[in-house]
């Protein structure tokens, strides 16, 4: 027979209770955890988001009020009142932040009960896909409940520090325009307009700087963006992001913006706050030195540059990669001249993963180091690109050659799987950099075509702009991103504010003015009207409260997300719907 709630009120939340309330009487409400029943006491634990409370049942003290909590298991909702009392200091739980109380009860509701759970909540081991399935159970978790607190602590502080420098909270259109942003328009089919589509918006791009055409001048959103894309651990196709723009600014006042931000979220999430300003690091400087416009610096194994060591030399394969403009990037690995062969196949078969064609290594010894270079250049050639690397014995070299960006970002996943396997990284340091003067457009050569590196709305840096009639590769961007320990935590530019650059962009990109204005007209119509010089950036709430809450992958830190396939495991969906609404929508389904 199940209670009624009735008059019940909670005092304290199940992980609130400590020595000073010794002697209260307390009502707690929550969730069986785990039991044990030792004949004449019963030991309940008693958990809700606050924690867990051990609840006493005494037969001595009242019989019939233990065999009513004999009848509870795993899951029940329970509501407790009883006295705090103290453990004897040998029954001290020191793993249970209340473990040195616990409640002697005197009253019991069931509150509802439960089946039996398809897994355990404490010390859960159950695999992903069924605690997607039963999300609802898995938010249940201790770990899980950490995470969504961070969540929420960090979303305040964002709203805290915003409104402190003068920012708006605006929400912007979730129905809106299908205009290109690089990745699939999740589609809406318009009921009262029989053949369009609104569009879920991938970003409120045109939206924060049509804010800033209207004078708004500091506005800020935590915004839901939708990305129809091939999915893994760190993306899902909805997203939230912290969304900010401002006007009448450089790059700089963006940062000064952002960086007390991040600074609090270190305070919210217990960590040591870092020193501003952040360092700044140039793109081509990153991509030369680590591999990665993002790069990890919590361990050094910077690149070496061995280019003019391999140009017109008898390796063909680096000598003709650098004759096409190429370059042969390197890596000093500390100690790995010892080595195994299968050691080495396996960092050459990381590295072809990610494009490179091979990948050479010489391993440094005394005497005549070891190399397949070896029969190319002789030993006084390997000699000199050991001295050129700057290597020491009992070290190794690893090398790729080929197009510059292809040889940088190969080589910069081997230095990341080499840290990892090698324990190189620093895991209880932190790193912040912002990551500057990225290239403002990036060539495709599956289409022989040039695409915005970032966005369409990018400014390109003023000396550069000059360029956009000419050499595109050459053409640097206002942009910036923020990398935390090797994850981009956001990224933003300066935008275009005059039309007739905009125009020059969109000549660049391939569309013409009969494009761009059938894409983008109502925006070029309100650049016309006195836009002020504006930027801004978009930091990820998921990817933020993930690093901060330590948790694996995005899915930890989002309530119901999707898996791979972009399904959601709890709800069955994406689902078929009856044909009468299909028909409403005078669409019809080909599948």
């Amino acid at each position: 027979m199940l209670d009624h709630l009735g008059q019940t009120k909670r005092t304290h939340h199940c992980g609130e209770l400590r020595p000073e309330h010794v002697g209260q009487t307390v009502t707690l409400m929550g969730w069986v955890n785990s039991y044990r029943d030792h004949g004449s006491l019963l030991f309940v634990h008693l958990r809700d988001r606050a924690g867990i409370t051990q609840v006493v049942f005494d037969e001595e003290r009242d019989a019939e009020l233990l065999a009513r909590a004999r009848q509870a298991r795993s899951e029940f909702v329970l509501a407790v009142t009883g006295t705090c009392i103290a453990r004897d200091e040998k029954n001290f739980n020191p793993n249970m932040t209340t473990g040195e109380i616990e409640v002697l009860a005197t009253e019991l509701k069931v509150l509802n009960d439960a089946q039996t759970p398809p897994f355990e909540i404490d010390n859960c081991r159950a695999a992903e896909d069924l605690r997607l399935k039963y999300r609802y159970l898995d938010l249940r978790r201790p770990e899980m409940q950490h995470n969504f607190r961070m969540r929420h602590q960090l979303a305040l502080a964002t709203r805290r520090v915003l409104d402190a420098q003068g920012f708006y909270e605006i929400e912007t259109p979730i129905l809106t325009k299908s205009t290109p942003e690089g990745a699939r328009d999740y589609l809406v089919p318009a009921r009262t307009a029989p053949g369009k589509f609104f569009a879920l918006p991938q970003s409120p791009q045109l939206f924060k700087q049509l804010l800033m055409i209207s004078g708004m001048e500091r506005y800020f959103q935590i915004a839901r963006c939708f990305r129809d894309e091939d999915l893994r651990a760190d993306r899902q196709p909805e997203f939230t992001q912290i969304d900010i723009e401002m006007s009448f600014v450089q790059p700089e006042d963006i940062f000064n913006t952002i960086e007390p931000l991040i600074v609090e979220c270190f305070k919210v999430a217990g960590l040591e706050p870092p020193a501003t300003p952040f360092l700044r690091m140039p793109y081509n400087d990153a991509m030369n030195r680590f591999g990665s416009d993002k790069p990890d610096l919590r361990f050094g194994t910077e690149f070496v540059d061995l280019s003019e060591q391999f140009a017109g030399g008898p390796f063909p394969v680096f000598a003709d990669a650098v004759k096409k403009g190429g370059a042969i990037k390197a890596l000093v690995v500390p100690g790995a001249a010892t080595w195994s062969r299968k050691q080495f196949d396996e960092i050459v078969e990381h590295a072809k993963k990610y494009g490179a064609a091979g990948l050479a290594y010489i391993q440094v010894q005394e005497g005549e180091s070891k190399s397949a270079l070896t029969k190319f250049l002789g030993a006084d050639g390997i000699n000199a690109v050991i001295a050129a690397a700057g290597a020491k014995v009992g070290d190794a070299i690893l090398m790729i050659g080929g197009k510059w960006d292809l040889a940088c970002e190969s080589l910069g996943q081997v230095r990341l799987e080499i840290g990892r396997r090698e324990k190189l990284i620093n895991e209880g340091e932190n790193k912040l950099l912002w990551v500057v003067d990225f290239p403002m457009f990036e060539y495709h050569d599956g289409d022989g075509r040039w695409y915005a590196k970032h966005h369409p709305f990018t400014s390109p840096v003023d000396d550069d702009i000059e360029n956009l009639e000419g050499d595109l590769g050459a053409v640097r961007a206002k942009a910036y991103d923020l990398v935390f320990n090797g994850s981009e935590l956001g990224g933003g530019s300066i935008r275009i504010h005059r039309s007739d650059v905009q125009a020059k962009i969109f000549k660049a990109l391939g569309l013409s003015e009969s494009e761009a204005r059938e894409k983008f007209g109502f925006f070029l119509d309100a650049l016309s009207y006195g836009t002020p010089p504006h930027g801004g950036i978009a930091l990820g709430l998921d990817r933020l409260t993930m690093l901060f809450a330590g948790a694996k992958s995005l899915r930890d830190v989002i309530a119901f997300p999707k898996v791979a396939s972009g399904s959601d495991l709890m709800t069955d969906s994406p689902s078929t719907v009856a044909p009468e609404q299909l028909a409403e929508l005078k669409i019809k389904s080909l599948a």
